[in-house]
């Protein structure tokens, strides 16, 4: 009998202390996945300035599309930001998705690429890079470089017992070292939609069906905020009834009050 149960509490020693070894192994393997883990993304933004009324912004539009949709950068996660100019709503086609806002964002960009003009297609990447939206290896080369730059990380949390007539989240900041001492940022919140497309019935693309990427619904700069501190705060935006939910998207950007680079982002579905 002694010697049956000293063989049973050797048996049961062996098994727990397999038990260990594979538990240990497992979660040295996982930390090394996680550290290393080839699928794990930094958040890039790309703008496209765009118009159903300009015959060059399909293929812009079908690219940033793609973009958003196939993710296919590694490194990146894309952050897709379709908006609509409103300067060629005059030339034959009223582009239903047009506002003076976006007008007024690519003007600014304008200033800060000294640049003496806008244009579309015009795509630009995490505030800093622009091209003509068009130009695939281009776009890919700087969202790749862009996904190399440090960022700032942006946490959101949907608020709770939010009426379903609004997106309102709380936004966390942190890894603010990105900012240099005394370097002020403001934080840009959006409501995007993708899904949409239109039948246009006369402009240059008269007779197109055209699909559409995420466009922006609203964008509105939200706070300000600077180091070294984490930063914490509510966000919301109305949402319009025509919109449809299960295509939209929050996003919120981190933008250098001075350069007008992105750098932060985050998105997620409401």
């Amino acid at each position: 009998m002694k010697l049956l149960l000293v063989s049973l509490g050797l048996l049961v020693a062996a098994i727990f202390l397999i038990f260990m070894g594979m538990t240990h192994r497992g979660s040295s393997v996982s930390g090394q996945t996680t550290e290393n883990n080839p699928s794990v993304r930094n958040p890039v933004v790309v703008e496209l300035f765009t118009s159903e009324g300009c015959s060059s912004c399909p293929p812009a539009d079908a690219l940033l599309n793609k973009l958003s949709e196939q993710q296919p950068v590694p490194g990146a996660e894309i952050i897709a930001l379709e908006e609509h100019v409103d300067y060629w709503d005059h030339l034959g086609w009223r582009d239903p998705f047009s506002s003076f806002a976006f007008t007024e964002r690519q003007t600014e960009y304008a200033k800060v690429f000294n640049g003496d003009s806008v244009y579309t297609p015009q795509m630009i990447v995490d505030g800093h890079s622009e091209f003509v939206g068009s130009r695939v290896r281009e776009a890919r080369e700087l969202i790749e470089q862009a996904a190399a730059q440090p960022k700032l990380k942006i946490q959101l949390l949907s608020a709770a017992g939010t009426p379903n007539d609004t997106a309102a989240f709380d936004v966390r900041v942190t890894n603010l070292s990105v900012l240099t001492d005394g370097q002020a940022a403001e934080l840009w919140i959006a409501i995007t939609e993708k899904g949409l497309h239109t039948e246009v019935k006369a402009g240059e693309n008269s007779g197109e069906n055209l699909q559409h990427a995420a466009i922006v619904r609203i964008l509105r700069k939200a706070n300000s905020f600077s180091g070294p501190n984490d930063f914490q705060t509510s966000a919301s935006l109305k949402l319009s009834a025509a919109w449809q939910r299960e295509n939209l998207r929050f996003v919120a950007l981190a933008v250098e009050k001075n350069s007008r680079k992105i750098i932060g982002a985050a998105s997620a579905k409401l």
